[in-house]
């Protein structure tokens, strides 16, 4: 069903199938500040910009380091295509750029994101590591939003996107185009959050999500009050491109573990990096998971994949730019996901 229609007429938001206390969308300075006391702040942006950040000051801009973290040398696989909307409200004076995401592949769905933040600034990355930039789409949350939209029709339920970031852009197709209840949004990033809590809003008065419920929060895959609050409610759980941290890399496992329904699943795309995505993989299975790998999991994706390989490795490095797709569940599962 076509949901994309910014003519939609307004609607009542759907209650939280969780409930106000469980779907708490981080509204409060205060909530925040006694979450950070007891909780470790897990998020895959902050150490990326906190890499970029020693980097800058080192002034070692070409090193390893960056070229596997935080490197943009490749920036897309060219699945959705992006517009900048004109503001209608000429009374409006923030800084605020909407920008239309539309897949390519599927038109008629689309999702607005914000870019509101302007060209990066050398001093807010050298001062903060809360500033993951402007809008930011990384390849693997670009296939794995293009991912969703092909496959629409296996979602159910209640389904998560951890580590999301500033967008989320993947659980956000989810909730556009796929028959669901429910959908959360999270980020471990506070500052993450609260744009992402922009978007939903936006896209929620566009009428995109139908009667799907959509919310955002901060959720720390370490942090206990975060993980015990959602234990045991998603049918299905997404994540992209959040291997590479090794400290963080066994909390994600329980993290999925714990979330996810006894006969759920969990989406999880990322290069290689390394060694990183095989490690990920053996913590995965000593934890009890089902485990399936795929590298050619769509048509599309594979074959800008391969043009890159072919025509492109100056800027396209395999190990780091071509995400694969880890199915993850704690029951066999008789229908492979790329089926």
């Amino acid at each position: 069903m076509d949901r994309d229609s910014s003519g939609a007429a307004e609607r009542t938001e759907p209650a939280s199938p969780l409930g106000k206390n469980i779907h708490e969308d981080t509204r409060t300075a205060d909530s925040h500040a006694s979450r950070a006391g007891t909780c470790r702040n897990t998020d895959v942006a902050r150490a990326r910009w906190t890499l970029l950040r020693q980097v800058l000051r080192q002034k070692q801009v070409e090193s390893p380091e960056v070229k596997q973290v935080s490197v943009r040398r490749f920036a897309t696989f060219d699945l959705f295509s992006r517009k900048r909307l004109v503001a209608r409200d000429h009374s409006d004076t923030s800084d605020d750029q909407w920008v239309e995401y539309r897949s390519v592949y599927f038109p008629e769905y689309s999702a607005l994101l914000r870019d509101n933040l302007g060209p990066l600034r050398v001093n807010e990355v050298l001062n903060s590591f809360d500033n993951t930039g402007n809008v930011c789409v990384w390849p693997s949350e670009e296939v794995m939003a293009h991912y969703c939209l092909q496959k629409r029709d296996m979602f159910k339920g209640a389904v998560c996107e951890l580590g999301g970031g500033m967008t989320c852009l993947g659980g956000l197709m989810v909730a556009i185009c796929a028959d669901v209840t429910e959908v959360l949004l999270s980020d471990g990033n506070e500052k993450s959050i609260q744009n992402v809590r922009g978007l939903v809003e936006k896209n929620r008065q566009a009428g995109k999500f139908g009667s799907t419920y959509v919310s955002s929060r901060v959720v720390r895959w370490d942090c206990e009050m975060d993980i015990s609050a959602l234990e045991g409610h998603f049918d299905f759980i997404m994540c992209a491109d959040c291997l590479f941290l090794d400290q963080y890399r066994a909390s994600l496992v329980d993290a999925i573990r714990r979330l996810l329904q006894p006969s759920g699943m969990a989406l999880v795309f990322a290069p290689q990096r390394g060694e990183t995505l095989r490690l990920f993989c053996q913590l995965a299975q000593q934890a009890g998971f089902c485990i399936s790998q795929h590298q050619q999991y769509d048509a599309q994706v594979w074959d800008v994949h391969l043009k890159m390989l072919r025509e492109g490795k100056e800027v396209y490095d395999e190990n780091i730019h071509y995400p694969h797709l880890i199915t993850l569940t704690k029951e066999p599962q008789p229908v492979s996901p790329t089926q």
